[in-house]
């Protein structure tokens, strides 16, 4: 019975995306900002918002991504420029609720639930990193001599188990801070902080997407 994947190769990817998952980026940024400004639970529904993204990332490479890019890299390019701008957003909207007098004692200025989960999808579907990765790093890693799609299920499984685990950590390592976000000096400086987070995952997207 033949594997889906090349075992060799196989364990080469896991240690490539092992240093990738657990390397700060934008993803992993916004999780310990999501965490700190809303708790435990937002930080896990953002995590599994990059995580779907992360799964249209693999469809689309299943439909041959790597060829559309080559054909129109403008609209690639164009995509992270908004979701940077969307990011730098974000870390605005939480250093001018730092310096807010009205100022919520709570987790800060995103709304919990769903907007969690939206904002984690946007943030990975327009990562550059997400694209760098579909279109330079698992491409040498696939066997044309093997079924593309068992394959990218494979390495699907690999890649996003190993994305929860590092982004949910990033995530309530943030959250572990949020408990004394009651204290308002506290909740005002780590404002101030996540502002700065995201303000650098947005440079961080932009700068990738040249």
């Amino acid at each position: 019975m033949d594997l889906p994947v090349d075992p060799a190769r196989y364990v080469t990817f896991l240690g490539v995306m092992m240093v990738m998952a657990i390397t700060p980026g934008p993803a992993n940024l916004f999780a310990i900002a999501t965490g700190a400004q809303k708790g435990k639970a937002a930080a896990l529904t953002g995590v599994l918002g990059m995580n779907s993204a992360t799964l249209v990332w693999f469809a689309a490479a299943a439909l041959g991504l790597g060829a559309l890019i080559l054909a129109f890299p403008q609209v690639f390019h164009l995509l992270a420029y908004v979701g940077a701008a969307y990011i730098a957003w974000l870390g605005i909207k939480a250093l001018l609720g730092a310096f807010s007098k009205d100022a919520e004692p709570g987790h800060g200025a995103f709304k919990q639930g769903k907007s969690a989960y939206l904002d984690g999808f946007t943030v990975q579907i327009a990562n550059p990193k997400a694209i760098l990765f579909f279109t330079a790093v698992l491409p040498p890693f696939l066997d044309p001599q093997r079924p593309l799609a068992a394959q990218l299920a494979a390495f699907a499984a690999a890649t996003i188990g190993m994305d929860v685990l590092a982004m949910s950590a990033y995530g309530l390592g943030g959250a572990a801070l949020a408990t004394r976000m009651s204290e308002p000096r506290f909740r005002r400086g780590f404002s101030m902080v996540v502002g700065l987070l995201l303000l650098t995952a947005a440079v961080l997207m932009a700068g990738k997407a040249r």
